[in-house]
């Protein structure tokens, strides 16, 4: 006990608990802006890998760093304006076809990375640097941990909070939730049930690919096979543990992250436990807090529910 402590009192834990915390930010908030517009997006794990390597591709063909992450959103918009045509546009389920836009993200990523790169040695590239910010990343113990990080790390934080004032206080944010809750309602007053959800699923998939993008030009410099390693999956019950809200789901990646993070460390002294024991003890952790808090939640009234305009 006193060991895992002073592990979690460590400022390098909590910079550590930070990065890995992003991608599970962005992915969260792409999927839940899905699901506040009613539609459940389950090709997330395939998005985020198509936008790690296209984000990737065009850094390694000469691209700087930022135009790769515009390009990873690019292609996560891509999947979600045809997710969104499948499931809003021609009615099918959105269980089936997320699940196929993941099998084709994913394979179609793997080929293509097989494909264009030929060498027996994975290439890399130069990601982002931590940006400090003057004065503050010179604070004892909270500079290095909240001043000194990559700048997508803080994209990430700072769209979670832009998202949280269009969801609550713009009438966009408005017309989204009431599209998610009653779509007949809305329809009634004049919104467009099918251009609002087309349009949520296109922009929350490109928050999705920017989550996969962190990894391979932030966290990592390369790409490689299952880079992914169900994050996606992951984002979809913080989704459900966040309570469908932008703030709640920082404290859920935060909380996840932080498990993560702990089991790394606690590996170094495991004391003979099996390694397995503490990858498993982050997923264990989140399945038993999911299950205490979803009792507790109800989603948006007409997720996954089509919308046919005239029928009741």
């Amino acid at each position: 006990m006193s060991s895992t402590l002073d592990v979690v009192l460590t400022a390098s834990f909590w910079a550590a608990t930070l990065r890995i915390s992003a991608p599970l930010l962005f992915g969260t908030i792409g999927e839940l802006i899905c699901e506040r517009a009613g539609v459940l997006n389950l090709g997330i794990e395939g998005i985020m890998t198509a936008g790690a390597l296209s984000g990737w591709l065009a850094v390694y063909y000469g691209a700087d760093l930022w135009t790769g992450v515009c390009v990873a959103a690019f292609i996560g918009a891509a999947f979600g304006l045809l997710h969104g045509f499948l499931t809003v546009s021609l009615g099918l389920s959105q269980h089936v076809t997320g699940i196929g836009i993941s099998l084709l993200g994913t394979s179609l990523s793997y080929f293509s990375f097989r494909l264009l790169i030929t060498s027996t040695a994975t290439p890399t590239i130069k990601p982002f640097s931590a940006f400090r910010v003057p004065l503050l990343a010179d604070l004892p113990i909270i500079g290095p941990v909240l001043f000194e990080q990559s700048p997508l790390i803080y994209l990430a934080f700072a769209l979670a909070i832009v998202v949280t004032y269009i969801l609550y206080r713009t009438p966009l944010g408005l017309a989204l939730r009431m599209v998610g809750e009653n779509a007949t309602a809305a329809d009634a007053q004049g919104v467009s049930v099918a251009g609002v959800r087309i349009a949520a699923v296109t922009v929350g998939s490109a928050i999705m690919a920017i989550g996969g993008a962190f990894l391979t030009l932030s966290a990592f410099n390369a790409f490689f096979v299952n880079l992914v390693n169900g994050r996606g999956w992951i984002c979809v019950a913080l989704v459900v543990f966040s309570s469908w809200n932008p703030i709640r789901a920082i404290l859920a990646s935060l909380f996840f992250a932080a498990l993560e993070a702990l089991q790394i460390r606690l590996q170094q002294g495991s004391g003979g436990l099996p390694y397995q024991f503490f990858l498993m003890l982050p997923y264990l952790l989140s399945i038993i807090a999911l299950i205490a808090v979803a009792r507790r939640v109800s989603g948006p009234q007409s997720l996954m529910v089509p919308f046919r305009r005239g029928e009741r």
